[in-house]
């Protein structure tokens, strides 16, 4: 009889946790609260008749209910992975906002990572052109800084061969070049087809187009920049002649490969009075060029470019003064004690 009285005897409430606790333990019981549209966890009615009972205030039962909730909190809010990273559901769709952002910063720094600095440049012996080729020209003009090629602030071919506000009349020393077209029936021979010159301080004094004396043949523009209306309606060749002969009369003439320009004017000048870029030791033993071009002497003693498209014989007679004048001094007294040695024999 005692025995029949204890089965009718309320189960006590360490009991009803070990029956409670099974379900809520399994990984994936069926007993796991449900989501609704608003991402709000559903309590599951349970099937169980001994929750009515006296277990279902006990305070045991509070422990894996909360065990359920933070297993399942990833659905309602935001949760930690473990790797530092933040799970957020929007409208049923789970984002990971950490690894969003860090994948826009790893975006932005590779922008920021595109241009070179000036301590990334230091090739030795490598030369500029094909640094730009490789990487770009900002590295270029990074490394023509490093080189001593380029300055700070870069400046116009202008503002390197001619000097501002200074005069603008014929001086001591002049510089003159000369634009030729080709006659003959493969257009191989020259002649005149304007001569340009300046004084000491890039300053024009003197810019003819000439009347051409024969049929051209080949007006070599893509070099000359001569064109056909250019010369149709230029001086008399005579003319130009004797203005060119009275305004390099006594003066130094300056110049690059001045013997091709003297041949087309059919005119001569005193050997000692000539100062030609193309035939100066000091300049060939630095470019390292027996017969350098007037591009490269620009290039790599006066760092700018020139006769990067048709030739202009402004601009060529204004490179050929500033490479005089950068060698004045010294130039002058190497022909000065080249006189005085002849003296002596």
């Amino acid at each position: 009889k005692q025995k029949a009285n204890n089965s009718n005897k309320p189960i006590s409430t360490g009991q009803t946790d070990t029956k409670k606790k099974q379900p809520l333990k399994a990984a994936k019981s069926p007993e796991v609260p449900a989501v609704n549209g608003n991402g709000n966890v559903v309590k599951a009615k349970s099937t169980n008749k001994m929750d009515n009972g006296p277990a279902k205030a006990s305070p045991p039962l509070a422990k894996p209910e909360s065990k359920g909730v933070i297993a399942n909190k990833n659905l309602n809010g935001t949760k930690s992975n473990g790797k530092g990273c933040k799970e957020k559901k929007k409208n049923g769709i789970v984002v990971k906002e950490k690894d969003e952002l860090k994948h826009k910063r790893r975006k932005a720094e590779e922008h920021v990572q595109q241009q070179p600095t000036e301590a990334d440049i230091w090739f030795d012996d490598v030369d500029p052109k094909d640094i730009e080729a490789a990487i770009g020209p900002e590295a270029a003009k990074i490394a023509r800084r490093n080189l001593g090629l380029e300055t700070e602030q870069s400046q116009s071919v202008e503002q390197v061969l001619v000097k501002e506000k200074a005069f603008d009349g014929l001086t001591r020393a002049v510089a003159m070049d000369c634009e030729m077209v080709g006659v003959g029936p493969k257009g191989e021979d020259s002649i005149l087809a304007r001569v340009s010159i300046v004084n000491q301080f890039g300053k024009c004094v003197y810019d003819k187009y000439v009347k051409p004396t024969e049929k051209v043949t080949d007006y070599r523009t893509a070099v000359s920049g001569i064109r056909p209306q250019n010369i149709n309606t230029g001086e008399d060749f005579k003319t130009v002649q004797k203005e060119v002969a009275e305004i390099l009369q006594g003066r130094i003439l300056v110049g690059h490969a001045l013997r091709n320009d003297l041949k087309v004017l059919l005119l001569d000048h005193p050997h000692k009075k000539i100062r030609d870029t193309q035939r100066y030791k000091p300049f060939k033993q630095r470019v390292k060029s027996s017969r350098p071009s007037l591009k490269l002497l620009c290039e790599k003693l006066l760092n700018v470019q020139v006769q990067t498209a048709e030739h202009c014989s402004i601009q060529d007679a204004q490179a050929a003064m500033r490479l005089y004048t950068l060698e004045k001094k010294k130039w002058e007294a190497a022909v000065k004690n080249k006189t005085n040695n002849k003296n002596c024999k």
